[in-house]
């Protein structure tokens, strides 16, 4: 059985669902009620994206609220997982915020712990009982509707390692390597490099897991193009988009991304793809 907390974000449709009602009280605390309709003696996995604190805290109410009832198997599934970008220290004072997360989860003593495509492989390694979910399938159904013989592309070498195992899934494609500077105090982008001489008008997908204010595919995208390259396109498994898309838009001909982060409305150029689809 599925306990969605966000009701615009169904994964397993085939499942059904425990109804519930949400709210959050005056002082700003959020609070569940679970109807008590269900057989406590089945498995439940609880789904919910998480884009705040509060959301987080829902998530934790939520799975006590289950053990109260008396539930013995619960799972969570947590798509786009938070904080997962910092996964390291960068400059003295940082928290090392995966962590924070992770423990906060660990806490609740969960059967499983579903991410899809998490940034790192340290959100697994800090998860207890986690299971990851690739994004071979997300990109497959992506270059299903794009020429079959677009090139991939690495944006930076954290997407390195990745984008290697997704070309191989898919039997081999070519992958362009490429790298930028950030500075670790500001976290501004320069220095962005391609390391191909001519792409020939070769139409390129650039691949990686998250997208958020795009600073990183706008400034890859000039590059790209000074490189010869043909039509571009962004595929991303957590559109987060946090500056909109009208400047992504200007250089990229199509953009693809799930349902992970947040339901985009529907827009020139955008096209998301429901993990349903993708977990079928």
């Amino acid at each position: 059985m599925i306990l969605n907390l966000d009701p615009q974000f169904n994964p397993f449709p085939n499942q059904k669902s425990i109804e519930f009602k949400s709210f959050l009280f005056s002082g700003g605390e959020p609070h569940i009620k679970i109807e008590n309709n269900f057989n406590t003696s089945d498995a439940i996995t609880v789904t919910h994206r998480l884009q705040s604190f509060n959301d987080v805290g829902l998530l934790l109410l939520t799975i006590d609220a289950l053990k109260r009832m008396g539930v013995k198997t619960i799972n969570a599934f947590i798509p786009y997982f938070p904080a997962a970008r910092q996964d390291r220290l960068m400059v003295p004072g940082e928290s090392l915020s995966v962590k924070v997360y992770a423990e906060l989860i660990n806490n609740l003593q969960l059967n499983e712990v579903i991410v899809y495509d998490p940034h790192s492989e340290v959100t697994p390694a800090l998860l207890h009982n986690c299971t990851t979910i690739t994004n071979y399938t997300f990109i497959q159904k992506v270059i299903s509707t794009l020429n079959n013989n677009v090139l991939l592309i690495s944006p930076d070498g954290g997407a390195l390692k990745k984008i290697y195992k997704v070309a191989e899934y898919l039997g081999g494609k070519e992958v362009i390597e490429c790298s930028k500077t950030r500075d670790v105090k500001t976290g501004k982008l320069s220095g962005f490099k391609v390391y191909a001489d001519d792409l020939q008008g070769k139409d390129c997908l650039v691949v990686d897991d998250i997208c958020d204010g795009g600073g990183t595919f706008n400034g890859l995208a000039q590059e790209l193009k000074n490189k010869n390259a043909g039509n571009l396109y962004l595929a991303v498994s957590h559109g987060i988009f946090s500056k909109g898309l009208d400047s992504l838009s200007s250089y990229y001909s199509g953009i693809f991304t799930t349902d992970s982060f947040n339901s985009i409305e529907e827009q020139p150029k955008v096209t998301q793809i429901p993990l349903a689809t993708i977990l079928q």
